[in-house]
C-alpha cells in the first residue's frame, strides 16, 4: 500500500507529452519522401473522423482509420451517382423547355438564325425539319445557361427566345392582320356553319322522339353486324406501302395513295383499278374528296398531299394534277374538304395548319400553335371548327370564325397520329402512340373517356359518316321526320347509326371496331401483315377499308349487312 501511494497513480494518456515530442523530431527529420507519404495520408484522411482520431489525448484505433477509408470510397460513388441523376435530370429539363420553343417555320428563317449563333447552316443529310430541331436544340441549351446565370425568369423563357429568333415575333400569343379574302371566308364559313348547326340540332331533336324500345333494338342490331365483319377483298396497291384510302361519296370506289407518289382509285367490290394519277414525287400523305365530287357541281373532285411538300387538286377523269397549292417548307401529311366545299385544310411537318380557297388556289391562313409537326386534321360537320393534332402530343380546335384556339386536347402522352369528329358536332376521338384514344366532349372541355385500344401505336381513327347513296351532302345535313315511326326504314336505320361505333387502326397489324357511348370493343379485324397505315368507313355503312404497310389494302364486310 505504501509503494503504490509513494509511486502515484498512473493515468491513461500520461505519456502524450512524450509522444507528442517523439512525432514532432520525426516530422522535422523526415525528407521529402515523407513530405509526400503524408501529403497522401492526409488526402485520404481528411475528414473530421480522422482528425479526432489523431488528436493529442485521445486513443487511436487502427480499425476505425479502415472504416474511415471504407466510407470515403462509398462517398465517392454515391457523388458519382448522384452526378449522374443530376445530368439526366438535367436533360429531361431541357427537352421540357425545347417543347416550349416555336422556331421560325422558314426554312431561310432557321438559316439566319443558326448562323446568327454561329452554327452551320446546314449539316449533311439534314433537311429542312431537322434544321429546326437543331435550332431548338441549340435555343433550350442558351435559355438553361441563362437561367442558371441569373439573366431569365423560366416563366418567361418561351418569350425571350422568341424575340431571339426572329425581332419581329411577338412574344405572348398575337393576332395579325389577315386578308381581305380571309375575313370573306371567315365571313362565308360563318353564315353556313350556322345553318347546318340549326339543321343538326333540329334532327336531334326529332330523333330524340324516337321510341326508346325502337332505339334499343337499332343498338342491338348495330351491334349483331358489326361483330360478323370479316375481309371480303384484299389487293396488292402497288410495290411500297399503302399510306391513306379514302371511299368516294357514292362508296363504289377508293382512292388509295403510296409511298411511291402514285394515286389509284379502286371499283369496289371487285378490286379492280379504274384510274391512275401521277403527279407526287413522293409518299402520299393525304387523300380527300370534294362534298360535290362527281355531281358536275365542282372541277375538283378531291385533293392530295404528299413529302414533296405539294398540294394537288385532280379531276377524276384526268391522270394529272388540274391544280396546285403552294406554300408548305415541309412534307403535307393531311388534307380535309371543308363542309361547304369552297375551302381546303392541310397539315404538315413545317409546324403549321393551313387554310386555302379552291377557286383560287390561294393560301387564306397560315396557322402556328403547335410547338412540334402538324399530323392530323379535321373539319367539324358544320364547318364552324377544325381540331388539329400533331407530334407534341397536343391536340387543340380551332374557331374557323374568329380564328382563336377554344380548347387544347390535353391528355396523350406521346405522339397524336389521328383524329376525328363525331356527326353529332361535339365529340371527337384522337389517337396516339401511346396505344390509347381519347374522346373529348366540347361541351364539358375535357377528355370523357380514354380507351386503351391498341398493343401498339394508333395511326388512324374513323367515325361512321352516314351520306346516303344518292345525295353528296354532310353527315349534318339530314332532315327526315321519323317522329311516331316505329317502321324505320332501312335507310332511316343506317342515318340513325351515324356515330353509333367508330374505327382505329393500329401497328400491332388490327382494325378495331367500338361501339360509342359505351366505348366497348365489338370485333377486331385481323389481315394485314404488319402496320395498319390507314382506315375509312364507307358512308352507307357496307364497307370498312384499310391500308397497310404490306402494300395492300383491304375490304371488311358483315356477312348480311344492310343494303341501301
Amino acid at each position: 500500500m505504501g509503494d503504490s501511494t509513494r509511486r502515484g497513480r498512473i493515468r491513461y494518456g500520461t505519456l502524450e507529452n512524450e509522444v507528442v515530442a517523439y512525432a514532432k523530431r520525426k516530422r522535422e527529420e523526415e525528407d521529402d519522401d515523407d513530405a509526400m507519404t503524408s501529403t497522401a495520408v492526409d488526402s485520404l484522411i481528411d475528414i473530421p473522423e480522422a482528425a479526432a482520431a489523431v488528436r493529442p489525448g485521445a486513443n487511436i484505433d487502427l480499425d476505425q482509420i479502415d472504416e474511415i477509408l471504407d466510407e470515403s470510397q462509398d462517398q465517392q460513388l454515391n457523388d458519382e451517382a448522384l452526378e449522374t441523376r443530376r445530368r439526366a435530370m438535367a436533360e429531361f429539363d431541357r427537352k421540357r423547355i425545347a417543347r416550349t420553343i416555336a422556331v421560325p417555320t422558314n426554312d431561310m428563317q432557321v438559316k439566319e438564325a443558326l448562323r446568327k449563333y454561329g452554327h452551320p447552316i446546314c449539316l449533311f443529310g439534314e433537311d429542312a425539319g431537322d434544321r429546326r430541331d437543331r435550332l431548338r436544340y441549340i435555343l433550350s441549351k442558351q435559355a438553361i445557361e441563362r437561367r442558371n446565370a441569373g439573366q431569365e425568369d423560366i416563366s418567361a423563357k418561351e418569350d425571350d427566345m422568341e424575340n431571339e429568333v426572329s425581332s419581329d415575333e411577338e412574344k405572348e400569343e398575337f393576332y395579325t392582320e389577315g386578308s381581305d379574302m380571309l375575313l370573306q371566308a371567315r365571313q362565308n364559313i360563318a353564315r353556313k356553319s350556322l345553318l347546318h348547326a340549326r339543321q343538326r340540332v333540329e334532327q336531334q331533336q326529332k330523333d330524340c322522339q324516337v321510341d326508346l324500345a325502337t332505339i334499343r333494338q337499332l343498338r342491338e342490331n348495330l351491334v349483331d353486324q358489326l361483330r360478323k365483319y370479316t375481309i371480303v377483298g384484299s389487293q396488292v396497291g402497288d410495290s411500297r406501302p399503302l399510306s391513306r384510302i379514302a371511299f368516294s361519296l357514292d362508296s363504289s370506289q377508293v382512292l388509295v395513295g403510296s409511298w411511291t407518289g402514285s394515286i389509284k382509285l379502286w371499283d369496289i367490290p371487285g378490286c379492280q383499278m379504274a384510274q391512275l394519277y401521277r403527279g407526287h414525287t413522293d409518299r402520299v400523305g393525304g387523300l380527300s374528296f370534294h362534298p360535290q365530287a362527281g355531281q358536275g357541281d365542282s372541277r375538283v373532285d378531291f385533293a392530295s398531299g404528299a413529302s414533296d411538300n405539294e398540294i394537288f387538286l385532280w379531276s377524276l377523269g384526268k391522270d394529272t394534277p388540274i391544280g396546285q397549292l403552294k406554300g408548305h417548307q415541309s412534307r403535307v401529311v393531311h388534307v380535309e374538304h371543308h363542309p361547304s366545299g369552297d375551302y381546303l385544310g392541310s397539315a404538315s411537318y413545317d409546324g403549321s395548319w393551313r387554310l386555302w380557297d379552291i377557286a383560287s388556289e390561294k393560301e387564306l391562313l397560315l396557322q402556328e400553335g403547335h410547338s412540334r409537326e402538324v399530323f392530323a386534321l379535321r373539319f367539324q360537320c358544320d364547318g364552324s371548327l377544325v381540331a388539329t393534332a400533331g407530334l407534341d402530343g397536343i391536340g387543340r380546335v380551332w374557331d374557323l370564325r374568329s380564328g382563336r384556339s377554344i380548347m387544347e386536347l390535353e391528355g396523350h402522352a406521346k405522339e397524336i397520329f389521328g383524329l376525328d369528329w363525331s356527326p353529332n358536332g361535339y365529340q371527337l376521338a384522337t389517337g396516339s402512340a401511346d396505344n390509347t384514344m381519347h374522346i373529348f366532349d366540347l361541351r364539358k372541355i375535357a377528355s370523357i373517356h380514354q380507351i386503351p385500344a391498341h398493343k401498339s401505336m394508333v395511326t388512324d381513327v374513323r367515325y361512321f359518316h352516314f351520306g346516303g347513296n344518292s345525295k353528296a351532302h354532310t353527315s349534318c345535313d339530314m332532315d327526315m321526320d321519323v317522329s311516331g315511326d316505329q317502321n324505320v326504314d332501312d335507310h332511316e336505320q343506317a342515318r340513325l347509326c351515324s356515330g353509333q361505333y367508330l374505327a382505329s387502326a393500329s401497328n400491332d397489324g388490327l382494325i378495331n371496331i367500338w361501339t360509342a357511348g359505351d366505348w366497348k370493343l365489338q370485333k377486331s379485324l385481323a389481315g394485314h401483315v404488319g402496320k395498319v397505315l390507314s382506315v375509312d368507313i364507307a358512308r352507307d355503312g357496307s364497307y370498312i377499308a384499310s391500308t397497310g404497310f404490306d402494300k395492300t389494302f383491304k375490304l371488311w364486310k358483315a356477312d348480311d349487312i344492310l343494303q341501301l
